[in-house]
């Protein structure tokens, strides 16, 4: 589908890029021929991440840095760090965090554990690239992975649908205010992928999997490649001309009207203790692989 050096020479930021679909987009980004960077909290997921992609790309680099998007001056030294090594060429904002749960359950502690990674986090790593591109002048590209409740808001994911919305506000401000630059900024808002991580929090109960397929109009959910391909398609310079645009994969769910979790209005209290016990193992066993 695309040439094997389209992006020969560059140097892309995948944040959240050591697992999931950031592991997906950042290796469809080395095929291509571009040498890459991924950060996240978990270090050595992130190095054998780095290993096996340069492994299998040989001649290719891939540098992992370990980091909290939330806190804004580890970002900033992160950025540096990178930056001491060559500036970037382009940023994939795909570094997030969700959960389900009814919001009245909600926690302020809860609420900021996403909007700190979605919403702040996001602008601090994109302010971080951004104001070192315009200081050298250096065109660039910015996608960031939203979801199609950006539209339409979703009953239960309440904090991942407010900072999403404002990542997408985000996107189309600066599209403007730095396009002057030469500097693009666009979004993908993708329907169901199920990735390990964020299936386990999304989908605890492991039992939405055919109910995501009956309300798709293509009848699946989505292949991790064909987002891989959304993201090299918007990076690459050959699509220039698209700035400020938050383009959604998701089989036409959104626009059938099955993009939420409004599905889940007739779950009962002791549905939703089951939820929460469940999404609280799946925690406690991430939280073990970082320490």
């Amino acid at each position: 589908m695309f040439r094997a050096d389209l992006f020969a020479g560059k140097r892309f930021l995948v944040t959240g890029g050591g697992t999931g679909l950031g592991r997906i987009m950042l290796e469809k980004f080395v095929e291509l021929g571009a040498d890459c960077v991924i950060c996240g909290r978990r270090g050595s997921v992130l190095e054998e991440t780095a290993k096996e992609v340069m492994a299998k790309h040989p001649g290719r680099k891939v540098e992992a840095h370990t980091v909290d998007i939330r806190v804004a001056t580890a970002v900033e030294e992160m950025v540096e760090r990178i930056w001491a090594n060559g500036p970037l060429d382009g940023l994939v904002n795909n570094a997030a965090g969700n959960f389900i749960s009814q919001t009245k359950d909600l926690s302020p502690r809860a609420f900021d554990a996403i909007a700190n990674i979605v919403l702040h986090g996001t602008f601090y790593v994109t302010n971080a690239c951004g104001k070192r591109w315009i200081a050298e002048k250096r065109k660039a590209s910015v996608i960031s992975i939203l979801t199609t409740w950006v539209w339409t808001g979703s009953p239960f994911v309440v904090p991942s649908a407010m900072s999403k919305a404002g990542v997408a506000v985000m996107t189309q401000s600066l599209a403007v205010e730095w396009g002057r630059h030469g500097i693009r900024l666009n979004a993908i808002a993708p329907g169901p992928f199920p990735t390990e991580g964020a299936w386990a929090r999304l989908n605890p109960m492991g039992d939405s999997d055919n109910r995501y397929k009956n309300r798709n109009p293509l009848g699946r959910v989505g292949k991790p490649h064909e987002l891989a391909n959304m993201a090299a398609f918007l990076m690459s310079d050959e699509v220039e001309y698209i700035n400020g645009e938050v383009i959604a994969i998701d089989g036409g769910m959104g626009i059938m009207g099955n993009g939420t979790f409004s599905n889940m209005l007739s779950h009962t209290e002791d549905d939703w203790r089951r939820i929460r016990e469940a999404i609280t193992s799946t925690n406690a066993s991430d939280r073990a692989k970082r320490s």
